[in-house]
């Protein structure tokens, strides 16, 4: 990866300011399913293990990652509720679903 391109990467890295072009990341963020954001953060860290990266955008391509993995963590707490909640019949069969009410 070039310089150019790791900057040009490592750009609306920090999701902490407010202004549009965070608020863009933070939504494409969100959107971005389990699996995306895995291959994103798979990505940022061979980037960075590489080595090549001026430190400033090393810096900013960190902070995206922690974001990625934050999301990723979120992502696995809120499929591992939902699997807590498979409810079983007697015969140890899925019969459905227990109320997902927390609190």
């Amino acid at each position: 990866m070039s310089e150019q391109d790791a900057a040009h990467s490592a750009k609306g890295a920090d999701l902490g300011d407010d202004t549009a072009a965070d608020r863009v990341a933070e939504d494409r963020l969100a959107a971005m399913s389990f699996e995306e954001a895995l291959a994103a953060l798979e990505s940022i860290v061979q980037t960075l293990e590489a080595g090549e990266v001026p430190l400033e955008a090393s810096i900013a391509l960190y902070e995206k990652g922690a974001a990625l993995r934050a999301h990723c963590d979120a992502k696995l707490k809120a499929a591992e509720e939902r699997v807590a909640q498979i409810t079983f019949g007697q015969d140890g069969t899925p019969t459905g679903a227990a109320s997902a009410e927390y609190g």
